[in-house]
């Protein structure tokens, strides 16, 4: 099977399962739907308490995470695919920290009630400014371990900061919302949430799309890769801005998750062999279907409290991280 057909076929299986999930999450849930009742929301303007339910609440919410969870598998690995390290991953140039910096700010300032669009708009432009940050400290110049410090120490800034917001955080009400933003969830999306971040997905994966010619050079090597015509310069920007992006919009839609980035492409990549321009797409399907799956499982735990969804996404991602880090041989070029 040459590796177009291949491709597809993965592609294909990926795509069925993401639809099959997503018809299993609008089942599931506190009030369980028949599949007639799925069927009638969503095609019909039936305006009935089910109808309403797939339409206004499990649709949205099942959308948010998918795209989210999407969002940070193609991120994940075209910054692995980049600076060459399985381990990579969007919180290691500092993007995801500066992201939902962004969103806690907005909410200790009291700022998110001038309207349900501030948190997503501040996710997505304190990813830009993260992005833009890189760029000044020298992102398309420095070398690939120069830029992974910057990040570590972009993360660490904007984790202190985010730290500092909660620390004076003056009443539990204001804490309660920073929380549901570090710690992740997609309860009470809405199409307007969607709206917002669908744009910024799509200029992202374009970035991401075009730079993916020069990945593929960079898997020789970036002596190699400049010696076959590669503009590194304009490969490592691009990657960066639409990975830098892709988290602000997944932030945006889900909060701060972890490890998606790191695992789906890791699981995905013995399907599609080690061409970082092949990965990208099965690792966002696998990446939404991650997440999704995640959701669905915090949805119907038996639980008072619904369990956060970076809470379950860490729960499953973490042990992979481990298995990644402990039966990868080679961690960096």
């Amino acid at each position: 099977m040459n590796a177009v057909a291949k491709d597809w076929r993965v592609l294909s299986g990926l795509a069925f399962t993401s639809l099959g999930l997503v018809f299993v999450s609008l089942l599931l849930g506190s009030a369980t739907l028949s599949p007639s009742s799925i069927l009638t929301g969503l095609f019909t303007g039936a305006d009935t308490p089910e109808a309403m339910i797939v339409r206004e609440i499990r649709l949205p919410r099942a959308l948010a995470a998918f795209i989210a969870g999407a969002s940070l598998g193609a991120a994940g690995a075209a910054l692995q695919g980049l600076l060459r390290n399985p381990l990579a991953d969007p919180g290691v140039l500092g993007v995801s920290a500066a992201s939902a910096l962004g969103a806690v700010i907005v909410i200790y300032f009291n700022v998110a009630m001038l309207g349900f669009w501030v948190v997503p708009a501040a996710t997505i432009l304190f990813a830009l400014g993260a992005t833009a940050a890189l760029y000044l400290l020298g992102a398309g110049r420095v070398s690939t371990a120069r830029l992974i410090l910057i990040g570590v120490g972009l993360s660490s800034f904007a984790g202190a900061l985010t730290s500092l917001v909660m620390n004076m955080s003056p009443n539990p009400f204001a804490l309660s919302d920073l929380i549901n933003w570090l710690f992740g969830t997609v309860a009470n999306r809405s199409f307007r949430d969607l709206a917002i971040a669908l744009p910024f997905v799509g200029i992202g994966l374009a970035f991401i799309a075009f730079a993916a010619r020069g990945l593929r050079a960079l898997t020789l090597g970036e002596d190699a890769a400049a010696s076959l015509g590669a503009d590194l310069k304009r490969v490592r920007i691009m990657i960066i801005a639409g990975a830098a992006v892709l988290v602000g919009a997944s932030v945006s839609l889900a909060g701060a998750i972890g490890f998606v980035g790191i695992v789906a492409p890791h699981l995905i990549r013995p399907f599609v062999g080690h061409d970082p321009a092949r990965l990208i797409a099965p690792s966002a399907l696998l990446g939404g279907i991650i997440l999704l799956a995640a959701d669905l499982f915090v949805r119907i735990l038996p639980f008072d409290q619904e369990l956060k969804l970076g809470v379950a996404a860490a729960l499953i991602g973490a042990p992979g991280f481990v298995w990644v880090a402990a039966t990868t041989k080679r961690m960096a070029a």
